[in-house]
């Protein structure tokens, strides 16, 4: 019991430093919440159409269908790409090693990163809501089931990308090129799982590659929380599938614990 109060006040500790490093960098803090935030912006304004339901039912806008996605996206842009490229700079700048040598439990590193990643999650979906009700006029649910599915979507999202992001880093093969080989699966994965585009434009071929990885199902479960049930027809299988993007979510959870465990290196020089 005293060694795991111990480890929960390093971790704290370690929490508190990455916190404090994170709002101390503009660049981080651009593209973690002013980029979310340009995007929700720009696309709204730009296709302020609706989509037509059938008939007796109430047309959807484009940013209500829009939002629930964009809060996906930003779960796993604070999650996996923050992760991936923070980590893997400091892998490569010395920064872990330089750490091995400290008394700081390696379990208190991650449990800082871990941290970071769901503090900035939480934050990242209320900015998004705020902005998308306040501006354009999205109707957040008001039913508590719903607020807990959106509850459970982003804990297991942020959880799956995070340790995805510390696996991934194993194909980083310098702090300089970090941004540029953890960027563009996260930019496609958004535009095949229906972040920018209503999913069912997606050609049938991009939608099963995006049903592979967590973004699609993530996507899938926030807009089920946010949209009426006649637009699950453009879904992959037709339906929100509630159940299965849980299972599949879990599942990724799992996996990417096993991935992060085989792939992540403390010190990059040890192969």
């Amino acid at each position: 019991m005293h060694d795991l109060r111990r480890l929960g006040r390093f971790v704290l500790s370690r929490l508190y430093i990455e916190l404090l490093t994170f709002v101390r960098t503009p660049d981080a803090l651009f593209f973690t919440f002013l980029l979310p935030v340009l995007f929700v912006l720009v696309f709204s304004m730009i296709f302020r159409g609706d989509i037509e339901g059938p008939p007796g039912s109430e047309p959807v806008s484009f940013p209500q269908y829009f939002v629930p996605g964009m809060i996906a996206a930003g779960v796993m842009s604070v999650t996996f790409v923050n992760i991936a490229t923070g980590v893997a700079t400091e892998q490569h700048d010395g920064l872990l090693r330089r750490l091995s040598a400290t008394p700081l439990p390696r379990a208190a590193y991650f449990g800082g990163k871990v941290g970071l990643a769901f503090v900035t999650s939480v934050l990242i979906v209320l900015v998004i809501l705020a902005l998308g009700a306040l501006a354009f006029g999205v109707r957040v649910p008001t039913e508590p089931e719903k607020w807990g599915v959106l509850a459970a979507v982003v804990f297991l999202g942020a959880g799956s990308c995070t340790l995805l992001g510390l696996a991934y880093t194993r194909l980083i093969g310098s702090s300089g090129s970090a941004a540029a080989v953890v960027q563009p699966p996260y930019i496609v994965l958004q535009f095949i799982s229906g972040v920018f585009i209503q999913y069912s434009m997606v050609p049938g071929w991009l939608q099963a590659v995006a049903s592979v990885f967590p973004l699609k199902w993530m996507a899938q479960v926030t807009r089920s929380v946010f949209l009426p049930e006649w637009l699950a027809y453009s879904e992959y299988g037709g339906g929100w599938d509630v159940g299965t993007s849980f299972a599949v979510l879990l599942a990724w959870f799992a996996g990417a614990a096993v991935l992060a465990r085989l792939a992540f290196r403390w010190d990059r020089g040890a192969g």
